[in-house]
């Protein structure tokens, strides 16, 4: 049951997650958040303006929404918008997702005086379904984490060298947190240096006293310099005013404000409520979440025997959680710099912790492969022979780790990659042909100016990378499906029809290209008619380009973009 990793089974399991962090790295479909849409816009506009600073965005209120290493970094990465496409700005944040895999295998490997349970502790955490959701796209998770726990994995690598060091370790952290701030905000000022403070209280046995004679200038050094490194985007940006209106007071301070009721009732109840926070933390594993519950309980079991390793990484994690339950609105994204140590305690536990968590992350994890199965049996698209190959993986890891006991758990960490895989191979047939316009409809709306759906902020910028060359405009999705309004308003546009339905076209109109879609939102009796296998007429649409000649386009151009 223990279900021993040898050097052969590492290998093989460091080569599949790999190859999972990469497949369809650059997919439309594959699991993100819609931040993207806006963070790709705001590093477009940037690249395009030539400048560094000051950021550059059409949405209003958002042009100072994140500080600007993500950007800088989407401006390095494209070529300053010359090679612009997902996978130019998705592979920095898998390569900051597999450093930070790699120095909590150092780390782990280091104090536990075992390869075996460093590399399950990297293992578990790439097979999160939060680290795979928001460790690939163009976000600032990536780096945030690994930032933000490189100091730490620091701490637990050399010890007491770390925790005695005057200078070289605090200033390698300030650098650390400062860089992290640059990516994401300064308020991590908090939690980091909280958290630094238990650790050197751990460290000093409890002595108060002696934290604060030794170690207090240390930890005040650390979040002042940090600060410091951070406010250097108020001395080299030309309007540090706006900066400070839209980043400091909007978007951190505005976190505080009172959200459906009072701030005490808020905290109690709701969906920003401590309880939700609680839930989207245990979320953050995925299928693993049973398999944290279990983890839980043996540590509770065992709260008098923790090794100090166990106890700095729960500290770790209260702090964050303690921290990041104040704001009213409260996301179990700000908790994902624990997850690492998260995986790192599971590692830990893993010879001793019961059969049952990980049975069921192996349910869950067969619940969806059927699901793509009937998905792929009801659908006639042309799936790659690959998807098919993967799909039998998954259902043959699955089902070896439910019939033999002493290959449930790697089976179980095995399955969370061929799970994550198959949601993209699952809707690849949208990256052919099939999702795409021809070239010769490509070659029709250069330079042209075409109004697309759009149903969240920044929508556009995904329209882009499938229209190259063409200056793309929004208007509300409700309207997508009314061709009389649509034909009346733009001169030329995307309108979407069930593949059931027949296309009825506005007098003089012409349609100029053909895709598939998917659509974004279903009602209940739409999701319904999915799970009874009407899948291609509930979930996906036809969406046709239409040329509406008579329609006057500097009219068109004074209406306002839905996307902004």
């Amino acid at each position: 049951m223990r279900g021993h990793l040898s050097i052969r089974t590492a290998w093989l399991i460091l080569a599949l997650a790999i190859f999972t962090y990469l497949f369809g790295l650059d997919s439309r479909f594959a699991p993100k958040n819609g931040d993207e849409y806006v963070y790709m816009h705001i590093a477009r506009m940037t690249a395009e303006a030539q400048t560094w600073l000051p950021l550059q965005s059409t949405l209003a209120g958002m042009q100072n929404t994140k500080p600007p290493l993500l950007f800088w970094q989407g401006i390095a990465s494209s070529g300053w918008g010359q090679h612009w496409s997902l996978w130019n700005l998705r592979w920095p944040s898998v390569l900051y997702t597999a450093l930070t895999a790699f120095f909590l295998f150092l780390a782990v490997r280091r104090f536990t005086r075992d390869w075996r349970t460093g590399c399950l502790a990297a293992f578990i955490w790439l097979g999160f379904f939060a680290s795979y959701r928001y460790g690939r796209p163009f976000l600032t998770d990536p780096p945030e984490v690994f930032w933000l726990t490189l100091p730490f994995f620091a701490l637990l690598y050399w010890g007491r060298a770390a925790f005695e060091s005057k200078w070289l370790f605090p200033l390698c952290a300030a650098g650390c947190f400062g860089i992290a701030f640059l990516y994401k905000s300064f308020a991590y000022v908090v939690p980091a240096c909280f958290a630094l403070s238990l650790w050197y209280w751990r460290f000093r046995q409890g002595s108060v006293k002696q934290v604060i004679r030794n170690d207090s200038f240390k930890i005040i050094g650390i979040g002042l310099l940090a600060l410091v490194i951070f406010a250097l985007w108020f001395v080299f940006d030309p309007a540090p005013d706006a900066v400070w209106r839209e980043f400091v007071v909007g978007e951190n301070a505005g976190k505080f404000a009172a959200g459906h009721f009072s701030y005490f009732k808020d905290l109690l109840w709701g969906a920003d409520s401590l309880w939700m926070l609680l839930m989207m933390f245990l979320a953050n594993a995925g299928l693993f979440i049973f398999v944290l519950l279990s983890t839980l309980a043996q540590s509770w079991r065992e709260r008098y025997r923790l090794s100090n390793e166990e106890v700095y990484l729960w500290l770790f994690i209260l702090t964050f959680f303690l921290i990041f339950s104040l704001p009213s609105q409260r996301s179990g994204r700000y908790l994902l710099p624990v997850m690492p140590a998260v995986a790192a305690l599971i590692a830990m536990h893993w010879n001793h912790l019961p059969r049952w968590g990980f049975q069921l992350a192996l349910l869950l994890e067969l619940l969806i492969v059927l699901a793509l199965v009937w998905f792929g049996w009801n659908l006639s698209w042309p799936f790659a022979f690959w998807h098919w190959v993967l799909l039998a993986g998954a259902s043959g890891t699955v089902l070896i780790g439910l019939w033999r006991r002493d290959a449930t758990k790697l089976s179980a960490l095995v399955g969370s990659f061929f799970t994550c895989t198959l949601l993209v191979s699952g809707l690849w047939p949208l990256e052919s042909n099939l999702g795409r316009y021809s070239a010769s409809t490509l070659i029709a709306i250069q330079n042209q100016d075409v109004w697309v759906p759009c149903d969240y902020r920044a929508k556009d910028e995904e329209y882009r990378l499938l229209m190259p060359g063409a200056r793309i405009h929004g208007y509300q999705q409700d309207a997508a499906h009314n061709m009389a309004q649509l034909s009346s308003q733009y001169p030329l546009f995307a309108v979407h029809a069930s593949p059931a339905e027949q296309l009825v076209l506005c007098d003089g109109c012409k349609i100029i290209g053909q895709r598939s879609e998917m659509r974004a939102r279903q009602n209940e009796a739409e999701i319904l008619a999915i799970l009874l296998g009407q899948i291609n007429q509930n979930l996906f649409v036809n969406e046709y380009l239409i040329a509406a000649p008579s329609v006057d386009l500097a009219t068109s151009l004074q209406r306002k973009d839905a996307c902004r």
